[in-house]
């Protein structure tokens, strides 16, 4: 065996004492180790294929009834939307809205248009997929709501051409439900019997 020309540095004998600085120190890590945890882990995997995690999709945004082109034909006021609603009403996971819009009229009672929109989720804009209220039929919109895929309205309206606009003088409820394609109105057995 060989001598080393250098001498022995005391650094690398150990003494009782640095054993004990050493397993205080790693005490002293551990314990401040169980103290600052990291958040939780989420796994998933890179790349893409049947074997990727996929990541849960956000909610789809109802759509934004503003800017939508409606059919009622308001002259020079502009449409108002009055009311609107959201939901699933089809059950494809995508919420529809249901707006009431009306002519911005400055007085009387300007009849609504109830309208269903809807929006892919590569469309810039929502569009109209079906009219439950054509405003033609001189109905003005109360008690509106959109619950469990149910469209659901109060409507006033008038027995005869006779009846001023500013004064309904009939009142009905109506339901409309998505079923096999299309939306079917009913009255709802509350109503009935009113």
């Amino acid at each position: 065996m060989q001598q080393s020309v250098v001498p022995e540095l005391a650094h690398t004998q150990t003494s009782p004492i640095q054993w004990v600085a050493t397993a205080t120190a790693i005490a002293g890590v551990v314990a401040l180790s169980s103290l600052v945890q990291p958040d939780p882990a989420t796994a998933a995997q890179s790349g893409k294929g049947p074997s990727a995690a996929a990541a849960p999709a956000a909610p789809a945004k109802a759509p934004d009834p503003a800017g939508v082109d409606y059919p009622i034909d308001c002259g020079p006021v502009k449409v108002l939307v009055q009311k609107k609603a959201s939901g699933d009403l089809d059950g494809d996971g995508r919420p529809e809205t249901v707006a009431v819009v009306r002519c911005d009229a400055g007085s009387g009672t300007p009849p609504n248009g109830v309208y269903v929109l809807t929006q892919a989720e590569e469309a810039r804009r929502p569009r109209i997929v079906a009219t439950l209220i054509d405003p033609k039929d001189r109905l003005s919109v109360t008690d509106f709501a959109v619950r469990d895929g149910d469209v659901t309205a109060t409507l006033l309206g008038y027995s005869s051409a006779d009846v001023p606009s500013c004064c309904p003088d009939l009142r009905q409820t109506a339901k409309w439900q998505w079923k096999n394609g299309a939306f079917i109105r009913s009255t709802p057995p509350e109503a009935r019997g009113a």
